[in-house]
């Protein structure tokens, strides 16, 4: 089986926020977007002491586009003005379909922020197709236990959360297709990941140091393939965690101002009068 040819290897860039270590891995100026994979932001390792003032991610708004936010360590409270509210611990994972337009916020329990703790969390945004940008919007919180959980070979561990690899499907249904999921391999496993040779292939280490058809990627490094036939070999030389999903590109035209993404400008300044007129919901504290 032939191996899918690296165009770049691209080093995430410091965006701290106060109070939380922020390494932004795309867009940067290395790398504009890997259509169909928009934005990936990795907040953390850090430790919140007692009494903290928890993360930062208050009310705000999103059209076109959808989140998946990965729980590594700690947990996230989410909420939205659709009425989803939830609590997601170590190991689970959200998917927010924004689509036509939400409000949301990403925050602490009140146990979290009397007590402090560890948190690392990974947040990607999907592209949506011109045809379902303005799909209602939806949102899925999935435990550790709700994932698919496989052992496809000896030291690697792999997270399933949508999609379909080695013979087992994941729990979410992806409305794009998209096959998402999350390894942890041991220091000396080796893994085969296998990709259509038509889908753009996203690929984050998040830990450790690996060797990827043929080069060496250290942590905090996303890997840029050409999109043809072959697949993705993977070497570990320390203990590594590594994102790794895959999905068909759109090759539609994107227009991105803030927390809105869409094809157009003229549709991003209708996404602001939208958000500005309360159509994508009013805020209850």
């Amino acid at each position: 089986m032939s191996t899918r040819s690296i165009k770049k290897v691209h080093p995430a860039i410091a965006a701290h926020m106060p109070g939380l270590s922020t390494w932004r891995a795309m867009p940067t100026q290395h790398v504009e977007w890997l259509d169909p994979f928009l934005f990936l932001n990795h907040h953390g390792p850090d430790i919140f002491r007692p009494g903290n003032r928890g993360l930062p991610f208050g009310p705000h708004p999103h059209r076109g586009f959808e989140t998946l936010t990965y729980i590594l360590e700690g947990e996230l409270v989410h909420e939205d003005t659709t009425g989803y509210k939830s609590r997601i611990t170590e190991g689970g994972v959200q998917w927010m379909t924004a689509g036509s337009g939400l409000l949301h916020s990403e925050t602490s329990s009140e146990e979290f922020l009397r007590e402090g703790g560890a948190i690392e969390i990974i947040q990607l945004w999907l592209n949506l197709p011109s045809k379902l940008k303005m799909t209602p919007p939806a949102y899925s919180g999935m435990q550790s236990e709700d994932l698919v959980h496989l052992n496809p070979v000896d030291g690697v561990k792999l997270h399933l959360i949508s999609g379909e690899i080695y013979g087992s499907q994941g729990p979410y249904s992806s409305i794009t297709n998209l096959t998402m999921t999350w390894l942890e391999m041991d220091s000396e496993s080796q893994v085969h990941l296998p990709a259509p040779g038509n889908h753009q292939v996203l690929f984050y280490v998040v830990r450790g140091k690996v060797n990827v058809n043929g080069a060496e990627v250290e942590m905090r490094n996303i890997v840029e393939f050409n999109i043809e036939d072959g697949d993705i070999d993977v070497s570990a030389s320390e203990d590594a965690l590594i994102l790794y999903g895959h999905g068909e590109p759109f090759n539609e035209p994107i227009a991105a101002h803030g927390p809105f993404v869409m094809n157009t400008y003229d549709e991003i300044n209708q996404a602001v009068a939208d958000y500005q007129a309360g159509k994508m919901g009013v805020w209850k504290e």
